[in-house]
């Protein structure tokens, strides 16, 4: 069988045979066994949090790879970290980008996302956060948060081997992240959706400076699929201790 007719017979499969969608309480990962090369794929509801580094070009135009690689290790390892310390699901690494799911939809676990990128901006924007001042002699990082929530399928696409499979995230929210996130500009490092700024919870929507509730966001409104949107925008953080 040649190369050409193979590839066809696969197409011609993929696109007559019916697509199986399995509801799922968690965030799946390439090695799940419930995904296959097959017309099979797992749905689930989260928040998911897309980050992206701007600027990079620049950065591995100032500096040898050697520190390139350095500053990329440092900035993905925070990202990675502070997710995982509030349940997010690190599923993508993209050059300069990160995917992350935080599994539910109800308001703690947005809010929980939303905790995670403030301080995701302290530690990486901010002089206290301690890794800063290490980032800073080299090149100060700049970047954009973007937020949004709703149900995501995901399949696995590729062919058999470790290295040349992955998973693909179906998503209206996955797609709205990464527009929200190239909206963000500094210091409003996070945007989020109308959908989740209406699931937050006080703790990461107000502050009370001397007895005063004040919101942390700001309204704003983006284009997104032809239509206008609003969305809402911080240069609020968390502190780490």
């Amino acid at each position: 069988m040649g190369l050409r007719n193979d590839i066809e017979q696969k197409v011609k499969a993929i696109m007559d045979t019916e697509f199986m969608v399995t509801d799922v309480d968690y965030v799946p990962d390439i090695n799940d066994s419930r995904l296959t090369f097959g017309n099979t794929g797992l749905r689930f509801e989260a928040t998911v949090l897309f980050i992206d580094m701007r600027g990079s070009t620049k950065i591995l135009n100032k500096h040898n790879r050697r520190t390139v690689a350095k500053i990329h290790m440092a900035y993905l390892h925070t990202v990675a970290k502070i997710s995982k310390d509030h349940g997010g699901e690190v599923r993508s690494y993209n050059g300069d980008s990160m995917l992350v799911f935080f599994q539910g939809t109800t308001n703690a676990s947005i809010s929980s996302a939303i905790q995670a990128a403030m301080k995701m901006k302290f530690m990486i924007a901010d002089s206290r956060g301690g890794i800063n001042q290490y980032l800073a002699k080299y090149s100060a990082i700049d970047f954009g948060i973007g937020i949004d929530d709703s149900k995501i399928l995901c399949t696995k696409v590729g062919i058999s081997g470790e290295n040349n499979r992955d998973v693909f995230w179906v998503s209206n929210a996955v797609n709205k992240a990464v527009v929200l996130s190239d909206n963000a500009k500094s210091p409003n490092h996070i945007n989020i959706s109308k959908y989740v700024y209406n699931s937050l919870t006080d703790n990461v929507k107000y502050h009370d400076p001397k007895g005063k509730r004040l919101n942390m966001w700001t309204e704003k409104t983006f284009k997104y699929n032809d239509v206008d949107e609003k969305y809402y925008s911080t240069n609020f953080q968390w502190i780490v201790n």
